[in-house]
């Protein structure tokens, strides 16, 4: 049975002002969760270790790339790609959230992470998880101005609009993250502080907790609706009203053309939300907490390391972009 480390013993005949001192210092003396990993056979962390190292060093070096070749090609600087290299700015540091910290730990051969790192990557990782939808969406919304509307793209997402959209996504973001993050602070937690995944999980925290979490899951769940189901709703939108303007294409080859213009962000939407679905379906059905946080890897960090191999390879412009870059350093 859990015992709440804020329920500790408190002897009657002190003051109710005393009791309520005792009670603050009580729920505060939580200074340190255990991050249980995937596994804790010690035959199998040099294996995770390198695994991970690999795939985070590819993300990291693969979404710089991108960046790198979207502001030095004047040929890039458009709409698509300035959301383009915020989405890969996005997934840098949303990798950069868990993955050194996991290292760290297999490294130091150590699972622990204190309280204010915990909460801390909890905001960071709702920040760039809810930022990453949102950008998805922004860049749904450019691919449905330049198909439907080609005449006025460069009118209609004129810099001043690019800029407002990032800026509104990234405001949204950080209040939602921080009003998430600020409502774990009136949480007191049991003495049973093992987390089974490799980060700070918001659904995995909550189930830890001792007070009453109404008041967080009603957040959790609204915010997962509004600020999930909403953009999700706009890119679908958005998709219908492309496929139909592909639809009044006369040629084969201009259907082709013009698909192909949207083809590699729709191969990210689809590639992001059906991992968050995998991920849902695969912890509702087996109830196990490992099992989730092996399917979580799946957008946490496969999703950002892929992003970049999907626009280099399906987008020509990309393509030479970083050819001339190679092509310069060789010179």
């Amino acid at each position: 049975m859990k015992v709440c480390v804020k329920c500790t013993h408190i002897i009657s005949f002190f003051p109710r002002s005393h009791l309520h001192h005792m009670e603050l210092s009580n729920k505060t003396q939580i200074s340190e969760f255990l991050l249980l990993g995937f596994s804790e056979r010690p035959e199998l962390q040099p294996l995770i270790f390198g695994l991970f190292l690999s795939m985070y060093l590819i993300t990291v070096f693969g979404n710089l790339l991108i960046i790198l070749a979207i502001s030095t090609d004047p040929n890039l600087h458009t709409p698509m790609y300035f959301f383009l290299a915020n989405l890969s700015f996005v997934d840098i540091c949303f990798t950069s959230t868990t993955i050194p910290k996991m290292l760290v730990n297999i490294q130091t051969q150590s699972k622990v992470i204190t309280y204010e790192d915990c909460i801390t990557q909890i905001y960071f990782l709702i920040l760039f998880a809810v930022l990453d939808v949102f950008l998805l969406s922004v860049m749904a919304y450019d691919r449905f101005v330049a198909i439907c509307h080609p005449l006025h793209y460069m009118v209609i997402m004129n810099p001043r609009l690019c800029g407002l959209l990032v800026l509104v996504s990234w405001i949204m973001c950080v209040l939602n993250s921080l009003l998430q993050s600020l409502m774990m602070l009136r949480l007191s937690f049991c003495t049973h502080l093992h987390i089974p995944h490799f980060f700070c999980e918001l659904n995995e925290m909550l189930q830890l907790a001792c007070s009453d979490t109404f008041l967080n899951n009603v957040v959790m769940y609204l915010a997962a609706v509004l600020l999930g189901g909403g953009p999700f709703a706009g890119i679908l939108y958005s998709y219908s009203k492309i496929v139909s303007s592909i639809r009044g294409i006369a040629s084969a080859k201009g259907k082709y053309k013009t698909f192909s213009t949207c083809a590699s962000h729709l191969s990210v939407v689809c590639l992001f939300y059906c991992t968050m679905l995998g991920v849902y379906l695969s912890s509702a059905a087996t109830q196990s907490s490992h099992s989730s946080a092996t399917a979580s890897v799946m957008y946490t960090v496969v999703t950002p390391m892929l992003n970049p191999f999907i626009y280099s390879l399906r987008n020509k412009d990309i393509k030479s972009a970083l050819k001339r870059i190679f092509w310069v350093q060789v010179m």
